[in-house]
């Protein structure tokens, strides 16, 4: 069984239909995070996907905002699923197949239980597998994605770690009871340096650093598997497991311990997947029992394109045993996906780039369907509308005649009747009309001619002025006062500067290329100012490939126009 994580950065922006992207990832329990999609973005097209069932967290805070969804594969339905961490979301809904588990919640508030669940961070799935000496268990994959906080935030990096403990509360609480437990997703945190293209002096001081290293094992095995050997060995086969404080595993680098610039999160500001010059927060942690019975392999995929993360998967070494009814958590047995009601939401929301196409397609499938019936329709009208028109030209003759003798006496009718156009006649140059637009005429005429003229002298002038300038800046023999001649140079150049456009931005050190045009968007005194910075992506110092140190602020200055 294949399981799969992967940050999806909105998935109503995917190009290609969400069936056809899951299919392309080859797993069994696809679990995606930051879906932005809420409960009123929520579409059939997202929801419902044929051999699939699919179960959703969304913030109930803003629209658009976080979410995870778990795509699950029919041959791996469910058992079970639940809406986030506290149990407070399945208590409400009442399904009677939640989880369940939840440990002790005596060091949180009320209200951080509600806060902590409230922005959609959370959904997990209960599988039932078969092991291959026959045994049957139950596999919790936990899909979550967890805060981002700036250690300056105090107010949200203590959110953050209070979601950090909470999901370690849950997953320890599942194990107790005997049960397995997956857990994925983007974590927001990179555990070791070797995890980060630039760690800082203070990396391993990080709060969620911290918190990794009492939830995780404290070590991993000091060999790295063969590619080869992989697919056939699990944890137990290639090294034991070292002894820990933690009860789970990351089990990427319990595959490859050593493998360096392993990233799957890269920044698309600074187009940094060029150089991979990334962080590698994504991960799947095990319980220590799963990974040493049957997890045979995890890697990231660097080749898949479309986020600014990269998916991870992680294969189990066992049979899926299907659940004949879906969980109530499923999106199947939403009302507006079962065919109860409908959302109002769904007749203004915008299509999704993957839904313009098949949009398209219904959209000619329905034209084509009632052309014929329209095309009656429209012939009927055409001969109703022909005998319409007969009756009134006849009704309009009769009309005609007896109102026209009015109407040659300067009836007010006159001026509402519509004529019919004449034959164009030549007009008498006698009549007052055509002398009036004979003495227009003239006047533009006259103004055309002024106007040539007043060109003409000003050209003169300018050329008479160009000539009194010789090629060595000196006075020639009719020139004006030296003091005038620089004015005029001073006024040429100010124009000159006025109509020129921007400058060229300056050329970086290190490449000598033009350099980037960059605003800051961080808080802080310089917020909105402008800067110029090499146009290379950024990576490591000893990549000559990647951008330079080259830094300069943009300095405004004031053009006056000359007077």
């Amino acid at each position: 069984m294949d399981i799969l994580t992967w940050n999806i950065n909105g998935i109503r922006a995917s190009k290609i239909p969400i069936k056809e992207l899951l299919d392309s990832l080859g797993a069994d329990v696809i679990c995606l995070q930051e879906t932005k999609v809420t409960r009123d973005l929520l579409d059939d097209a997202i929801a419902n996907i044929e051999g699939y069932s699919s179960y959703f967290s969304y913030s109930r805070k803003r629209s658009g905002y976080s979410g995870v969804a778990t795509y699950c594969r029919d041959s791996v339905a469910p058992v079970r699923a639940e809406e986030g961490l506290t149990g407070r979301i399945a208590k409400a809904s009442d399904n009677g197949d939640s989880v369940g588990c939840y440990g002790s919640h005596t060091v949180f508030t009320d209200e951080e239980l509600q806060s902590l669940d409230s922005e959609g961070r959370a959904v997990m799935t209960q599988h039932r597998i078969r092991t291959p000496e026959g045994a049957v268990h139950d596999v919790v994959v936990i899909n979550v994605y967890c805060p981002r906080a700036d250690r300056e935030n105090k107010e949200r990096m203590s959110y953050k770690l209070q979601f950090y403990n909470l999901l370690q509360l849950r997953a320890e609480a599942l194990v107790h009871e005997g049960r397995h437990v997956v857990i994925v997703g983007d974590i927001n945190a990179s555990h070791r340096r070797i995890d980060n293209c630039d760690p800082g002096p203070e990396f391993e001081l990080h709060p969620s650093r911290q918190w990794l290293d009492s939830f995780l094992c404290d070590g991993v095995p000091k060999k790295e598997p063969k590619e080869s050997e992989t697919s056939s060995k699990n944890c137990k086969d290639t090294e034991e497991l070292p002894a820990s404080k933690g009860k789970f595993v990351d089990t990427f680098r319990l595959f490859h311990p050593n493998r360096e610039k392993a990233f799957t999160c890269w920044s698309t500001m600074t187009g940094a997947r060029q150089t991979n010059y990334g962080t590698r927060i994504d991960y799947i942690f095990a319980d220590l029992d799963l990974c040493s019975k049957m997890i045979i392999n995890c890697d990231i995929m660097p080749e898949v394109e479309g986020s600014d993360h990269c998916p991870v998967k992680a294969r189990l070494k066992c049979e899926p045993v299907p659940s004949e009814k879906l969980p109530q958590l499923s999106s199947s047995n939403m009302p507006e996906f079962s065919g109860k009601q409908m959302k109002l939401m769904s007749f203004f929301q915008k299509l999704s780039p993957s839904k313009v196409a098949l949009a398209r397609q219904a959209e000619a499938d329905k034209i084509r369907d009632v052309h014929k019936t329209s095309q009656r329709k429209v012939d009927n009208t055409k001969s109703g509308l022909k005998r319409l028109g007969n009756d009134l030209s006849s009704q309009q003759a009769q009309k005609k005649q007896k109102t026209g003798t009015r109407q040659q006496k300067g009836s007010l009718m006159n001026f509402f009747v519509k004529k019919k156009p004449q034959k164009a006649e030549v007009p008498d140059s006698s009549s007052p009309d055509v002398q009036v637009l004979d003495s227009v005429s003239k006047e533009e005429q006259n103004t055309e001619s002024k106007y040539s003229e007043t060109a003409s002298q000003e050209s003169q002038v300018s050329a008479s002025q160009e000539s009194h300038i010789s090629s060595e800046g000196g006075p020639t023999k009719d020139s004006p006062p030296k003091d005038q001649q620089n004015t005029e140079k001073k006024n040429l150049t100010s124009w000159k500067k006025l109509f020129s456009g921007p400058p060229p931005p300056p050329r970086c050190k290190g490449h000598n290329e033009p350099c980037l045009l960059r605003t800051v968007k961080k808080p802080g005194p310089n917020l909105g100012r402008k800067f110029f910075v090499c146009s290379r992506p950024e990576g490591h110092k000893n990549d000559p490939n990647a951008r330079c140190n080259s830094f300069s602020w943009v300095v405004k200055t004031k053009l006056l126009a000359p007077n």
